[in-house]
């Protein structure tokens, strides 16, 4: 009986490594990841349908989007929930004209990637995309992120995503912008004090013609007796001369 060729184990390890090899060659790589989808990031959270109405109908959404793929600086994202939208005044958004409602979503986007930690020091009014006016004050401390728009201030603390050139963050507030939302101070009423002084002055007008009526009635009627009584004492004096 022959014996097993002591080179047979060799080659069948050297046979399996070249097909291995082959088979790496030939197998497809990995598909590269698809480019970064800012509303889709929004979208697959699900609480940010306003939102993403809102960046569709000013066609924010779109620009940012293309934006992304040139720019070096980067974006930040403050996106309102739903629940945001929800707690304004009815017809607070409805009642802005468009251009209005193009600068509310661009007062959301600040033109410059700031990580949590970069946005505690960041120097103040922070530019935002509505335009130089349009700034945002926001101050943190002890990892703690507040942003204010002289209207509202919301606390930010929940990063959707966050990696340059994008970070969004949760708004549980609409940022309302101080230039078109500051409420105007209605016109100064007249305090219940002056109110009164003035009825009471009017009725003391009144009281005082109608005191003054009655007493020139009476100075009229006391001269008249008095004329009419001189009259008698003449007449008389008249007569006693006549008799003597």
């Amino acid at each position: 009986m022959a014996s097993s060729s002591p080179l047979s184990p060799i080659l069948l390890s050297l046979f399996l490594v070249f097909i291995c090899g082959v088979s790496a060659q030939t197998a497809p790589a990995p598909a590269p990841s698809g480019p970064l989808n800012f509303t889709g990031i929004l979208d697959k959270n699900g609480q940010y349908t306003y939102f993403l109405q809102l960046l569709a109908q000013t066609q924010v959404g779109s620009q940012v989007q293309t934006q992304l793929k040139t720019t070096t600086e980067g974006f930040t994202v403050f996106a309102p929930t739903d629940n945001a939208f929800n707690n304004l005044k009815p017809g607070t958004v409805n009642n802005l004209d468009p251009q209005q409602k193009v600068q509310l979503v661009l007062y959301h986007v600040i033109p410059k990637y700031y990580s949590l930690n970069d946005l505690q020091f960041v120097s103040n009014p922070v530019r935002t995309q509505a335009g130089q006016d349009f700034g945002l004050n926001v101050t943190g401390l002890n990892n703690q992120v507040n942003v204010s728009s002289g209207v509202v201030e919301t606390q930010i603390n929940n990063a959707l995503y966050q990696k340059k050139p994008l970070a969004i963050y949760q708004a549980d507030k609409v940022l309302l912008p101080e230039e078109f939302f500051e409420a105007k101070s209605p016109a100064a009423a007249p305090s219940p004090a002056t109110k009164k002084s003035s009825t009471g002055s009017k009725s003391n007008s009144r009281a005082s013609a109608t005191a003054d009526e009655p007493a020139s009635a009476d100075n009229s009627g006391s001269a008249g007796r008095n004329m009419g009584l001189g009259f008698v004492v003449g007449l008389a004096l008249a007569c006693m001369g006549f008799l003597s």
